[in-house]
C-alpha cells in the first residue's frame, strides 16, 4: 500500500511567546494508507479540529511535519500550498460552503475551473462525478433549491472531482437528518471500497464513526487509543466506538 499521509511530531500552540499560551496538540504521530477510511474522534476542545486543519493545510503546525502524496507540506510556499491544495486535497465541510449564486454544476466544476481546466474536460468530469454520486439531475438547479443531502452530495462532488490524494471531512453529517446522512456516509463508504478514495473524517457522531475502518481518538492534544474495525459488523463497531468513548 502506499501512503498517503504522515503525521510527525505535530504540535499546535496558541498565543504569544511570553504571554499565556495554550497548547492544542502535543505530538501527534500517525499516518494514512491509500484507501484507507480513517475517523478521529474526541471531545470539544480536544483538539480533533485543529489537527484536521493543519492536515488539510488550512492552518499551520507550530512544529512537527506533514506530508501527503510524497510532498512535505512545510517546505512550500504560499502559491505552492494554495496549488497543491486545489490538485490533491478534497473537502467537506458540515455547513456545504457552497456558493449560492452558481448553480450546481458550477459549484462542482470550481476546483477544476480554478486550475485553468478545458471546459470541455471539466464537463465531462463534472458528469461523471454527479452520475456516480446520483446527482445528475440537478446540476442545473441552485443550492436554494436542494435538500440538505442534496448540498451535500454536490459539495461531495465538488471535493472529489479534481481526483484528489485525500478527502478530509469536517463534521459531514453534522447539518443533515438522519436519512441524509446515512446516505452520504454510504455514498462515502462506496467511494472507499470501489474507487479507493482515501478518507479522512472528524466527527464526534459514533454513527458516522462507525463507517469508517479506523479510529483514532484524540485527548487532550494526543492521539490515545486507536480502534481498528476489522472483519467486525459496523453494528459491532458502533458498539465498539460506543464502549471506548464511555472509557474515554
Amino acid at each position: 500500500m502506499n501512503e498517503i499521509l504522515k503525521a510527525e511530531a505535530i504540535t499546535k500552540t496558541y498565543g504569544a511567546r511570553g504571554a499565556k499560551q495554550y497548547q492544542a496538540l502535543k505530538g501527534i504521530y500517525f499516518s494514512l494508507q491509500k484507501g484507507e477510511f480513517v475517523g478521529i474522534m474526541g471531545a470539544s476542545g480536544s483538539g480533533k479540529t485543529t489537527l484536521l486543519n493543519i492536515l488539510s493545510t488550512l492552518d499551520v503546525p507550530t512544529s512537527g511535519k506533514v506530508v501527503i502524496n510524497q510532498h512535505d507540506l512545510s517546505s512550500l510556499n504560499k502559491k505552492q500550498l494554495a496549488d497543491f491544495r486545489g490538485r490533491e486535497i478534497g473537502f467537506i465541510f458540515q455547513d456545504f460552503n457552497l456558493l449560492e449564486n452558481l448553480t450546481n454544476r458550477e459549484n462542482i466544476a470550481l476546483p477544476l475551473a480554478l486550475q485553468n481546466v478545458k471546459a470541455a474536460e471539466i464537463n465531462e468530469k463534472v458528469n461523471a462525478i454527479a452520475k456516480r454520486l446520483g446527482i445528475d439531475s440537478i446540476l442545473t438547479k441552485y443550492p436554494a433549491e436542494i435538500s440538505g443531502g442534496q448540498k451535500q452530495r454536490v459539495a461531495a462532488a465538488r471535493a472529489l472531482v479534481h481526483n484528489p490524494a485525500i478527502l478530509f471531512g469536517d463534521e459531514p453529517t453534522g447539518a443533515l437528518d438522519s436519512t441524509a446522512a446515512t446516505e452520504l456516509l454510504t455514498t462515502m463508504e462506496k467511494l472507499n471500497q470501489e474507487d479507493q478514495v482515501t478518507i479522512l473524517m472528524v466527527t464526534h457522531d459514533p454513527y458516522s464513526a462507525s463507517y469508517a475502518q479506523r479510529i483514532l481518538f484524540i485527548k487532550d492534544g494526543k492521539i490515545g487509543r486507536e480502534l481498528e474495525k476489522g472483519q467486525a459488523s459496523r453494528a459491532d463497531f458502533y458498539q465498539e466506538i460506543i464502549g471506548e468513548l464511555g472509557r474515554n
